[in-house]
């Protein structure tokens, strides 16, 4: 089986803890789930945690940094809401 770039475990990676709100995992388990070499499992992790998706807990897990909404989301909210209104003013 061919390795998957690492945008594409990213994603995959991404994609499960956004399914599933609350959910821990250690890098072990990380790489069994998603049949990683535990190198590249490594490196996923940081790159999450680097994105602010993740963080590294002090047992050992990786958690969502928050299981809110998406950071951002009510302020591109507002934005696309202000812009409309500015676009039906100035029309």
């Amino acid at each position: 089986m061919a390795a998957l770039p690492l945008e594409s475990l990213l994603e995959r990676v991404r994609a499960e803890y956004l399914e599933m709100p609350g959910l821990r995992l250690k890098p072990e388990q990380v790489h069994r789930l998603f049949g990683m070499d535990p190198l590249v499992c490594g490196q996923v992790l940081d790159a999450l945690v680097e994105a602010k998706f993740l963080c590294a807990k002090a047992d050992g897990t990786y958690s969502r940094l928050t299981d809110g909404a998406i950071a951002g989301a009510s302020a591109q909210s507002s934005r696309l809401s202000s812009s409309g209104s500015a676009a039906t003013a100035s029309s």
